[in-house]
């Protein structure tokens, strides 16, 4: 039986990777119909760009392009039908948990709008709008900014089956509000998905691995650094990393929290994804990065394989993230594990039930979402804010920021 996997797979059981693309299911005529019209766009852009395009561009157009990218297609993404599962998917807990935060946040700001940025099934919304009502601090709006048709149409259903009552409060976004939004941003597993720069370290300096269009399939190729952004992103790093290393940078990463920055008059934004501060990231013995690609619960390293079908991710740098926040005028209001966080927003006392049975389930998702060896480590929080001086609950039990 093939587990549901999150998107942060250890990378241990992934090695062997023609292992793992036997192992990949085969597409249906249809879906293997859709990767065809994707690769003939990709290939068409790679033509006009003079033979190659940047991994960072190729990433963009498989799980972006309109009507044909991973996230922009119809494709079943989340759960156990999907590709991979996230957090809100495991367990209603982890909801419940962000809701308590947020509740404490628009309590202390006497009130404001909660604007979710990647809503997913539609899942979390529906599980946090539930407790906030319960908790008795419902925002004035709950935003959802989501991109794709189809999953907008998932997430409406998600909320008039859960929550109906609620779905007055929701409205869908197709961009960023504009400035002066007070409330909470909420964006979980987001900044992984965005499209990342990938490098290798010569003997001379750096180069940038992009891609080109060979013998009817996609290959790997170099080029020199010529954008400015990602010279200096790489200038950072230092000269220590060894011959033959090879790792990614997300320079969108820094746009986005400018962006965020630009909309928030106050409150705090709480980011929830996987990955580690830069000396952690950049490890020498981390010498092949953290790309992944997940397919029906099997995780792999290729990104070529069904282009528009599976997902492309890439651990988060959450120094990286910090120093963005700074330079665009946020406060760094706490960062520490998923799991210590849960814990201080009360998981253990949402798990309590008395029906045997039920302990038992809730449980175990409980050390799922936990656990160092589950989701507990790996995950982390970080929350930003502006014009917030309020401690924040979830970072009581540990703060990690100054190993940042």
């Amino acid at each position: 039986m093939n587990i549901p996997i999150s998107r942060a797979t250890s990378r241990h059981t992934l090695r062997q990777a023609g292992e793992a693309l036997v192992r990949l299911p085969e597409p249906d005529e249809k879906a293997r119909a859709h990767s065809m019209a994707l690769i003939r766009l990709i290939v068409d852009e790679i033509a006009g760009a003079g033979g190659q395009i940047s991994f960072a561009r190729y990433m963009a157009l498989a799980l972006f392009a309109p009507g044909l990218g991973y996230y922009s297609a119809g494709s079943q993404k989340f759960g156990a039908s999907g590709d991979f599962v996230t957090a809100p998917e495991i367990s209603p807990l982890f909801s419940r948990c962000l809701a308590r935060q947020t509740a404490e946040v628009l309590e202390n700001l006497g009130s404001g709008d909660v604007l979710e940025v990647g809503g997913g099934s539609g899942i979390m919304a529906a599980d946090l709008l539930a407790e906030l009502a319960l908790l008795g601090s419902l925002p004035k709006q709950y935003f959802l900014l989501e991109l794709s048709a189809d999953l907008r149409q998932r997430q409406r259903e998600t909320l008039a089956q859960k929550v109906p009552h609620l779905l007055a409060r929701v409205q869908w976004l197709d961009s960023l509000p504009d400035d002066g939004f007070r409330g909470v941003v909420l964006a979980n597993e987001l900044l992984d998905a965005l499209p990342v720069h990938l490098f290798r370290a010569e003997a001379e300096g750096f180069t940038e691995r992009c891609v080109t269009w060979q013998d009817g399939r996609f290959q790997w190729c170099s080029a020199g650094i010529g954008d400015a952004a990602l010279a200096q992103g790489l200038a950072m790093l230092g000269e220590g990393l060894p011959e033959g290393y090879v790792s990614e940078l997300n320079l969108a990463a820094g746009g986005w929290i400018g962006s965020v920055a630009t909309l928030l008059q106050a409150g705090v934004v709480l980011l929830i994804d996987y990955g580690f501060p830069r000396h952690e990231y950049y490890h020498p013995q981390r010498d092949r990065g953290t790309l992944m690609c997940h397919y029906r619960h099997r995780a792999h390293d290729d990104p070529f394989v069904y282009p528009g079908l599976q997902d492309i991710t890439a651990h988060v740098d959450f120094t990286a993230v910090a120093e963005c926040a700074v330079d665009s005028g946020l406060d760094v209001l706490g960062y520490n594990t998923q799991g210590l966080f849960l814990l201080a927003n009360g998981i253990t006392e949402l798990a309590q039930s008395d029906n045997e049975r039920e302990q038992l389930r809730l449980a175990q998702q409980v050390r799922t979402l936990t656990l160092p060896g589950d989701m507990g480590e790996l995950f982390k929080v970080m929350a930003l804010g502006r014009n917030y001086d309020v401690p924040l609950r979830g970072f009581m039990l540990q703060d990690l920021r100054g190993k940042l």
